[in-house]
Order: C-alpha cells, then sequence, then structure tokens
C-alpha cells in the first residue's frame, strides 16, 4: 500500500490511477508542481501495456514501436542512442523502468492494487475505493489506465469449428504453425500480427472492412516520422498531395495486391506504418480478402462470396475505453471519453484523462504536455489563483478544433482522434494565455521535495 506526503497547502492528495507512459508522466508534473499524489496500479511494476507480463496485457514478442526513438520519448529522456531506429517492446519496457527510476517514482506506486470505484462528494473531491479495500478521500483523480484493456469483438454470424481469439490474447509465433490463419482488422497490430501469421502458419489471410494508406517505416533512409518533422511545414492542401504522390512511388498502387482501395484521402484515418505486410502479400505468404460476411463450420464466406478454410480466427479490432470503475461520470462517444482537450471531465471538475487519446505521433511527449497542464491547474486551485477560474470556463466551453482541418473517417476509433502538431501548439497556447511555464528543463529537473507517497 501507499502512504502519501501531506503538503502544508491541503491535506487532500491527487489520485493517480496506472502506472504506464500516461501515469509515470503524470506523477513526474505533480511532483515537479509540488502537489501531493498517491498512485495505484493493478500490476506488480510499472509500465503498462508493455509489460508484456503482465496478465491482460496486449503485448506480443514481435511488437515494435510506430514512432521512431528520435520523435518519441520523454520530455527531456530521450531514448538510448544504441537502441534502433523502431526499438522493440522490451526495449520499451525497459526504457520505461529506466524512466521511473531515474525520475524516483517506482518506489512511490502502490503495485498489485486495482481501483475498483470513486465518488464526486458533495464539496467536490473524490473517493476513491481499492480493491484492498481502503477508501480515501481525494482533491482529483487522474485515469491514466491506457486504452487496450477491454477487447472488442466482432459480431461474427454463423457457426464455426475452430478457434476464435481476439489479439489481445497472441503472443507468440507458435500459435500460428499448422494453422490456417485468418486476422481480422487491418490496424497497425493487426498488420504486425498478420506478418506473423504470414511467416509462420500453413496459410494466412487479412480481413478488412476499407482501404488503407501504408507508409513505410524509412523514407529515404530515415524513420517516417523524422523525415516529416525535418522537412518543410506545407499548409494541408499543399502537403498532402506531395506526400501522397511521394507514397504512390514508394509503395504503388495496393490494389494489385488484392487490398481495397481507400475510401479517404491520406491522414484522414490512421494509416498503417508496416511495410512487412506488403512483402508478404507481394510474396503470396498472405492474401487479402474484403469483410467476412459468415462463418460456416470449418469455413469464412467473405461479402465477396468467397471462402477459405481457416482454423483459427484472430480479431484485431480494437479496444473499449470505458472505464468500469468510473460509474456514469465520464460521457462516451464510440467507447472513447469525450473530455475538453481529451484531459478534462466537463461535468465534473477534477476528474481528469490522459491517456485516452488517439493521434497521428508519438503519444509520450503528449501525456508530458497533457499532465503539466492538469499540474498547473491544480496548483492554482490549492493557491487560489484566478487562472484556475479561466481554465474552468475553458472547460466548460466550446471545444476547439484540434483535427489541422483533416476530415477524420467516422469510426469509433476516430472519435477523439486529433491532428498531433496542432494539439500540441493548442496547448501551448491554453498555457501561455494562463501564465503556466510550458514544459522545459526547470520544470522537469529544479531540486524538490519528495511529494509522492511512499509504498509499504
Amino acid at each position: 500500500m501507499s502512504q502519501e506526503v501531506e503538503m502544508p497547502q491541503t491535506n487532500l492528495p491527487v489520485c493517480v490511477i496506472g502506472a504506464g507512459p500516461a501515469g509515470l508522466a503524470t506523477a513526474r508534473a505533480l511532483r515537479a508542481k509540488g502537489l501531493a499524489y498517491r498512485q495505484f496500479d493493478a500490476g506488480q511494476k510499472v509500465g503498462g501495456i508493455w509489460d508484456i507480463e503482465r496478465d491482460g496485457s496486449p503485448m506480443y514478442d514481435s511488437a515494435h514501436f510506430i514512432s521512431s526513438k528520435t520523435m518519441s520519448g520523454f520530455a527531456a529522456f530521450p531514448m538510448p542512442d544504441h537502441y534502433p531506429d523502431y526499438p522493440s517492446n522490451a526495449q520499451i519496457q525497459s526504457y520505461i523502468e529506466d524512466f521511473a527510476s531515474t525520475n524516483d517514482l517506482a518506489s512511490a506506486i502502490a503495485f498489485e492494487t486495482k481501483i475498483t470505484d470513486i465518488e464526486k462528494l458533495d464539496g467536490g473531491t473524490w473517493r476513491v475505493t481499492t480493491d484492498r479495500g481502503e477508501t480515501t478521500e481525494f482533491l482529483g483523480v487522474v485515469c491514466a489506465t491506457g486504452t487496450q484493456w477491454h477487447p472488442k469483438l466482432p459480431d461474427l454470424q454463423g457457426q464455426f469449428d475452430g478457434e476464435i481469439i481476439h489479439s489481445n490474447t497472441y503472443r507468440s509465433t507458435e500459435t500460428f504453425k499448422g494453422r490456417r490463419v485468418l486476422i481480422i482488422g487491418a490496424g497497425n497490430s493487426g498488420c504486425d500480427i498478420a506478418c506473423d501469421a504470414a511467416a509462420n502458419a500453413d496459410a494466412a489471410f487479412i480481413s478488412m472492412r476499407r482501404g488503407y494508406h501504408f507508409i513505410p517505416k524509412h523514407v529515404f533512409g530515415k524513420p517516417a516520422d523524422l523525415f516529416d518533422h525535418e522537412g518543410p511545414n506545407l499548409p494541408l492542401w499543399l502537403g498532402r498531395p506531395i506526400l501522397t504522390l511521394l507514397l504512390r512511388m514508394y509503395v504503388g498502387d495496393v490494389t494489385r495486391l488484392g487490398l481495397p482501395k481507400p475510401d479517404h484521402k491520406l491522414f484522414e484515418s490512421h494509416p498503417i506504418l508496416n511495410s512487412q505486410i506488403l512483402h508478404y502479400l507481394q510474396h503470396g505468404d498472405i492474401a487479402a480478402k474484403v469483410d467476412v460476411d459468415h462463418l460456416d463450420a470449418s469455413e469464412v464466406v467473405f461479402k465477396d462470396g468467397s471462402r477459405e478454410t481457416v482454423d483459427l480466427i484472430v480479431c484485431a479490432t480494437g479496444y473499449s475505453q470505458r472505464q468500469s470503475f468510473a460509474r456514469d461520470y465520464f460521457e462516451y462517444r464510440g467507447d472513447r471519453p469525450n473530455m475538453h482537450l481529451q484531459i478534462f471531465n466537463r461535468a465534473h471538475r477534477n476528474l481528469f484523462g490522459i491517456s485516452h487519446i488517439e493521434t497521428n505521433s508519438g503519444a509520450f511527449k503528449m501525456f508530458d504536455q497533457m499532465a503539466f497542464l492538469i499540474a498547473n491547474y491544480l496548483r492554482d486551485q490549492i493557491d487560489g489563483a484566478q487562472s484556475a477560474g479561466r481554465m474552468d470556463a475553458m472547460i466548460t466551453g466550446p471545444a476547439p478544433d484540434l483535427s489541422g482541418g483533416i476530415k477524420f473517417v467516422a469510426s469509433d476509433r476516430h472519435q477523439g482522434y486529433v491532428d498531433s502538431d496542432t494539439f500540441k501548439r493548442h496547448l501551448d497556447k491554453v498555457s501561455k494565455s494562463l501564465g503556466w511555464r510550458t514544459l522545459s528543463q526547470e520544470d522537469l529537473f529544479a531540486p524538490r521535495p519528495q511529494m509522492g507517497m511512499a509504498a509499504e
């Protein structure tokens, strides 16, 4: 269990739920602003989904970062130089553990402790209950629980003689040996797992509802996100057709591989950063199929009338982000919490989310920005600063347009989707308008008292 260090300004700490990247970024920000907090995590160590040994983790042996080491990582804490361009899941887990150790965060976390209920009290504070029976009052609650813990399975019609699993339970290529495998879903995880199946199964197929734009992980020898970052800052109307033409030259016409033509423009859906899947399609190690119509004993029937004999179906069909412990305090759109800036609960003050955001870039630095916005806001509440009230007005006011001019496809995943550059600029603008310092070396590493809790 954990014991918070009481601050002279208030006797109520902040509750941080989760010790993955978002939760650790939150803890660092709260400490930097001199705020007491208590942090809880259901796992045995830091890392969240990156801890492949943790029950319920969606991680698999072949998983790698889809953003590069150069453009990823926490602020002022770059990934090691010896890491490859796209680190493995084990390297990311090691990096997260190093971040927690360097910032002395892990010792202040109550591990193997699950939050079972939160309740808003009459005075605006929050009562939090754990599975250990502990009930504590907090100034606020930060939900940094991640987004990939509650699998969503498709409604597959018919009867199937084989095995159906969600990608959340997939770990190793051993699963595919000697089997005929269908992957349903073509997100980045679905394509990764499809590549594993292509290289190890007796036969492999991937079914997708719509076409996607495929971006190679390297462009002219550089990681794709670094290439984009170092290039000219072009407006969308100019940059999109240029990049579309570049991708056509690099990737070619994917419909000749059996893939459906994208039904949207580049950037309007989360792109697929995967060159291997195209390699396996080109070599016939996997075949592209349209959406599933129904199951028929040992066969899968697709909407174009074709059939394939399959004995294992892997559903890479996403996750629900509903928070079972949070009662009805969140408003949801497409199973995604709908919040101001995807941070601030509009109806319930001091209930925050920090990991329920979908974006087109690496998230760790974004978590840092979001965490410091929360920490500054709480700090000003305690100090009685007028900027806290001004933030309140923003939270309940009109929602800003964070799309960067992109018309995202109408899907559950894109309900909380933001353009990363637009989002980061807006957070900086908000901070500056309220007189809050943005993330800096001074914020992160200035001498400070130990404000977190000490785990028993």
